[in-house]
C-alpha cells in the first residue's frame, strides 16, 4: 500500500512541500496533481505562513509526468491529461498568488513538469550537477505546468525555443548562468542552504514580498503607466500595514526590524 504522493512539513513560519514518490522519480500522475492542488489550497488558508520550500524525496526533484500511468489510459489519454493539467495548473496558479515566497530546492533532475515546477518557483537553489530538461518533445508532447509562460521570461524566447524544440539538457551551472537557477550548492549542503533561505524570507515583510511577486509578474505585459499605478497602490497598501511602519522605524532607530506579516 502506497502513502500520500506528497507531504507538508511545518518548520515555524516555513512549510516544506515534499514530493514523495521517490520510487517513481516523484513523477506527476493524477494523484500527485490533485495532491498539489489540495496542498496549494491549504497553503492559501494557512495562518502564519511566511515561506514555502518545495523539494523532492529520493534521487531527484521530479522526473516529469508519469508516462506509465499515461500509457495505461489508452484511447482516454487526451481526456486524462486534461484532468491532470487542470489540477496541476490550478495548483501552480495558487502558488503564484501566495504572499509567501516559494523556494525550490532541486537536485538530481527536473524534467518535464518537474522543470515547469522549478521555473514557477520564486527562487531556485540547485545541487551541483542537477539536470534541467524540458523532455516534452522527446515523448511527442507540448509543455504544461506554466513552462511556456515562465521559461521565455526567464531566458528569453530564443533560448526557450532552443530548449523546447531540441530538448537540450542544461546542467546546474548553465541553468544558473541563464537565470533559471538562483544559486548552485554542493549536493550535501543544498537542503541546509534552501532551509536557511526560506527561514530568512520567513522573517521578512510577507505581504510586501507578495506585492513584489505580483508586481514582477504583472510587469511582464502591463503598459508602463498602468504598472506604475499598481506600484503606487501596492506601496500605499504596504505603508498602511504594521510591517511598513515597523520597517521604517527600525531603519531610523538602527535596529533589525521585527516583521509580523501584518
Amino acid at each position: 500500500m502506497t502513502g500520500p504522493p506528497l507531504r507538508l512539513d511545518r518548520r515555524g513560519g516555513v512549510i516544506e512541500l515534499v514530493l514523495d514518490r521517490p520510487a517513481h522519480a516523484n513523477a506527476i500522475d493524477l494523484g500527485m496533481a490533485r495532491a498539489l492542488l489540495d496542498a496549494a489550497i491549504r497553503l492559501g488558508e494557512e495562518r502564519g505562513l511566511r515561506a514555502v520550500l518545495l523539494r523532492g524525496e529520493g534521487a531527484m526533484f521530479c522526473g516529469g509526468g508519469d508516462l506509465k500511468a499515461f500509457a495505461a489510459q489508452g484511447e482516454g489519454l487526451a481526456g486524462h491529461l486534461e484532468e491532470v493539467t487542470a489540477n496541476l495548473h490550478a495548483a501552480v496558479a495558487r502558488f503564484a498568488r501566495l504572499d509567501a515566497p516559494v523556494v525550490a530546492a532541486v537536485h538530481g533532475a527536473a524534467a518535464g513538469a518537474g522543470f515547469s515546477l522549478a521555473c514557477a518557483a520564486d527562487l531556485v537553489l540547485a545541487a551541483e550537477g542537477t539536470r534541467f530538461v524540458p523532455a516534452y518533445a522527446k515523448v511527442g508532447l507540448s509543455p504544461d505546468g506554466s513552462l511556456s509562460a515562465t521559461l521565455p521570461r526567464l531566458v528569453g524566447p530564443r533560448r526557450a525555443l532552443e530548449l523546447l524544440l531540441t530538448n537540450r539538457t542544461l546542467h546546474a551551472d548553465e541553468a544558473h548562468a541563464w537565470g533559471i537557477v538562483t544559486s548552485v550548492h554542493p549536493v550535501d549542503t543544498l537542503l541546509d542552504a534552501a532551509r536557511a533561505l526560506a527561514a530568512t524570507l520567513a522573517e521578512g515583510p510577507t505581504r510586501a514580498l507578495g506585492a513584489a511577486k505580483r508586481l514582477v509578474r504583472s510587469g511582464w505585459d502591463t503598459p508602463l503607466e498602468a504598472q506604475m499605478e499598481r506600484e503606487s497602490a501596492e506601496l500605499a497598501a504596504a505603508a498602511r500595514g504594521a510591517d511598513g511602519r515597523e520597517g521604517i522605524a527600525a531603519f531610523l532607530e538602527g535596529r533589525p526590524p521585527r516583521f509580523t506579516a501584518s
